[in-house]
């Protein structure tokens, strides 16, 4: 909706290389950014790396609207994943054409902002739970039987860049996570299949 009703507005465009940060957590939001192409991870920078990912966003797409919306500070990251080309506008501009629309529209694009933006907040409290104990878990839930003496394994149907989204961490944090579980001989196996050495503790670790 809200690309329907700003992007005939005209604000300057710029392009941005990947690797570009363009939202930090806790920043007041002073203006909204529309993400016209390119491709955005969505999540938490730790020292200039994404080590949670929460999701992506492809262009065209308002980034954060609902921090913009309500006024309040950014509840995510956002880097750059490719070259990106984004226009800004001043936040009061923004609020001003929000304004403008039908008032039953108006309030029911605040309301699903303060839904949105309780989701994030409870996504982003979760990822207090580190990266080996979310993955830990995900392996036993997705464990299968690899034999007829008891042992299990777990079968990659889905790239692993997929995986590290639903997970919640960037790829690069996905293949630490790995060799860290292969190091303490939790896993082992490469490829598209993992085996469970240590099922007693993988559940440790994920504190089931």
């Amino acid at each position: 909706m809200l690309n329907r009703v700003l992007t005939s507005i005209p604000t300057p465009a710029e392009e941005l290389p990947c690797g570009t940060v363009l939202l930090r957590r806790g920043q007041s939001a002073a203006k909204a950014l529309h993400l016209l192409s390119g491709r955005v991870a969505l999540g938490v920078i730790e020292q200039g790396v994404m080590v949670h990912q929460l999701g992506e966003a492809e262009g065209p797409f308002w980034l954060e609207a609902a921090a913009a919306m309500l006024g309040l500070p950014h509840a995510v990251d956002a880097m750059a994943e490719s070259a990106v080309t984004v226009q800004t506008m001043p936040l009061g501009q923004f609020k001003a054409h929000l304004k403008n629309l039908p008032e039953p529209v108006h309030s029911l694009m605040l309301d699903l902002a303060k839904a949105q933006r309780q989701q994030i907040e409870v996504a982003v409290s979760r990822l207090a739970k580190d990266a080996d104990a979310r993955f830990a878990e995900w392996l036993l839930r997705h464990a299968e039987p690899a034999d007829a003496q008891g042992s299990m394994a777990v079968v990659l149907r889905d790239r692993k860049r997929l995986i590290a989204a639903q997970l919640g961490i960037a790829p690069e944090t996905f293949s630490r996570v790995l060799k860290h579980l292969r190091d303490r001989k939790l896993i082992s196996g490469g490829g598209r299949v993992l085996n469970l050495l240590d099922p007693t503790g993988l559940q440790s670790l994920a504190g089931i």
